[in-house]
């Protein structure tokens, strides 16, 4: 009954394991549809949904509501509506919905009544709609150019999604390069800064060494100055000791000028001693200072060798940045230029089959009537045969060309990225091998079509009557190919726009990424503050314990003197209490005083 598909539909709502859900057969009205319009708005499992044969499209308010549902969705991949009365209005609804929708991947239409108009809606919404890839409308009176036009939409969605998953892939590829070649370039600096380390430390002791040995040399100065003072001490007291012996003996004036002499020589001896001595002093300090310069001459080379390498790693990064840059850039080249020359290769084909039914037909038609105007006929095939040739030549100097620089471009990058160079060339000869066969492909058909274009002859050989007619549809053949170029250059250049937006999508995406990478680095710092925080805090917090156990250490003495005063002031009063005790008692059990004076 309603009520109970009711029921199950509202129960549904709010469930989250079932994920396919088969309904066909059920005739739910109005009241069914809204039910679904509320469980395809609040459900966020069900990604299947079957419903064939309820005649929906009969009720348009239901229906409007359940397209309004399934816009509202987000989960929804597979949608079946065969046999439902669906007619142009309802067609209008499902395009708005799809339009709103980004989930569904299949929907079955078969078996309505759709009709032209509501061909045009849900064509009109797949310009919109890049997600859906498969659209039945088989049995909906739709025309032949509306569903030639859909599958061209639908084919577009499926090669918009697979280049947006291959550059998805290659994103992935390239930021993995991207942290291992990080990882490699900090293990580097890291070893670097432990050779700067060392050598920092190796200076540091040749300074301490050139102190300690300064230290030395200006100990030993300060000992040949003291050697100096004791000599000019010794100097001032012969002197002395001189005046007195002239003053007490003038007779030993000649002895004394001999000691005096004798004293001045050595004297001068001594001195020339201290200047040899303050000369290699002066050596060795103008040694050391020259030891110095070297030392910090050696110093600012290390200086300038670290500024040189990490000038080198930025520009290998930078390098490295660029010619992956380049490699993305010729990737996308290659495949826009591919998907080109296919596009070009359908039209052509489809080109030249509609030509050929179109001759067909005039000829199973008119045969009795072609028989005047061969030659021009003739000239009319051999320029469509020129044109294809053209086209395969002007295809073969593009693979030509795209071999040459894909060539150039692996030679560039061979040194740097030999892995990246092994991919693009296992892709490349994928995309090579895929183009030889269409050119196959090609030439066969060209091969058919020049047999067909004997026969042709021979059958225009037959009829000779209604050239004009023929020469009249070919102007316009040529018109209605004019315009599908017109139309071909359209979708190329949407093409292009569409492609432009990816590489958008794709840079936006990049930055969030490094956005998010910077935001990870600056969180990891504050992860190391904190734990520097925790750190010191808890090497105060054991300090506090450690001066706490101390000061209860202190107490705890404290109190067992305490105790131990007071077990002794407790027992000092029972021993005065037992003295007090024994001398009562002592009392009591002696003889009274009246007894013993009567005695005496």
């Amino acid at each position: 009954s309603h009520s109970g598909v009711k029921l199950l539909l509202h129960g549904l709502c709010s469930n989250t394991t079932v994920k396919s859900l088969d309904l066909k057969g059920n005739n739910l009205r109005t009241v069914g549809a809204e039910a679904l319009g509320k469980l395809l708005r609040q459900n966020k499992s069900i990604q299947s949904l079957t419903l064939e044969w309820n005649s929906l499209g009969m009720w348009e308010e239901g229906f409007s509501f359940f397209c309004q549902g399934l816009g509202a969705n987000n989960f929804l991949q597979r949608l079946d509506l065969r046999n439902n009365q669906i007619n142009h209005q309802g067609a209008g609804e499902l395009a708005m919905a799809l339009t709103q929708n980004a989930s569904l991947r299949e929907l079955d239409l078969r078996w309505n009544n759709i009709g032209l108009l509501g061909g045009r809606a849900l064509l009109n919404c797949l310009h919109r709609n890049k997600t859906l890839k498969r659209l039945e409308l088989a049995g909906n009176n739709v025309p032949g150019d509306i569903l030639k036009a859909v599958e061209q939409a639908l084919d577009h969605n499926q090669d918009r999604e697979a280049i947006l998953s291959e550059a998805q892939n290659q994103v992935y590829i390239l930021n993995k390069e991207v942290l291992n070649l990080k990882d490699e370039k900090n293990k580097q600096f890291l070893d670097f800064m432990d050779t700067v380390d060392k050598q920092k430390e190796e200076k540091a002791k040749s300074e301490r060494m050139s102190a300690a040995r300064v230290s030395h040399l200006q100990e030993a100065l300060d000992e040949q100055h003291s050697i100096m003072n004791s000599l000019k001490a010794k100097l001032q007291m012969t002197e002395a000791a001189l005046a007195l012996s002239e003053q007490k003996v003038h007779n030993l004036g000649e002895l004394l000028n001999a000691m005096k002499q004798e004293q001045i020589s050595v004297a001068e001896c001594h001195f020339r001693e201290l200047q040899q001595q303050k000369q290699e002093s002066a050596d060795r300090e103008s040694k050391l200072l020259h030891d110095l310069s070297a030392a910090s001459e050696k110093n600012l080379l290390l200086r300038n060798q670290v500024d040189e390498l990490e000038r080198k790693c930025q520009v290998q990064q930078d390098q490295l940045f660029q010619v992956k840059q380049d490699l993305a850039n010729t990737t996308a080249e290659l495949k826009l230029r591919a998907v080109q020359a296919e596009e070009r290769l359908e039209m052509e084909k489809r080109r030249f089959k509609q030509s050929l039914e179109d001759m067909e037909s005039l000829r199973v038609k008119e045969v009795d009537h072609m028989t005047q105007h061969i030659e021009a006929n003739e000239r009319s095939m051999q320029d469509r045969i020129q044109r294809l040739e053209t086209i395969r030549i002007s295809l073969e100097e593009e693979l030509s060309q795209v071999k040459a620089a894909a060539l150039a471009e692996r030679g560039q990058a061979e040194e740097e990225l030999i892995k990246a160079r092994s991919q693009a060339r296992l892709e490349e000869q994928q995309r090579l091998e895929h183009l030889e066969e269409k050119l196959r492909l090609m030439t066969e058909s060209r091969d058919e079509a020049q047999n067909c274009c004997l026969k042709q002859k021979e059958m225009v050989a037959e009829a000779q009557a209604r050239a004009k007619q023929l020469s009249l549809h070919a102007d316009g053949l040529r018109r209605r190919l004019e315009e599908l170029q017109q139309d071909l250059n359209n979708k190329e250049e949407e093409k292009v726009t569409e492609v432009n937006k990816v590489k958008l999508e794709l840079q936006e995406q990049i930055g969030h990424l490094e956005a998010e990478r910077t935001a990870q680095n600056g969180l990891r710092e504050k992860t190391a503050a904190l734990e520097r925080q925790l750190k010191a805090l808890s090497n105060n917090h054991r300090e506090a314990l450690l001066d706490k156990e101390g000061e209860i250490s202190l107490l705890l003495e404290k109190l067992r003197m305490k105790e131990a005063e007071i077990s002794r002031v407790r027992e000092e009063e029972a021993q005065r209490a037992s003295f007090l005790q024994n001398a009562i008692t002592a009392y009591v059990q002696g003889p009274p005083f009246g007894t013993h004076s009567s005695r005496k």
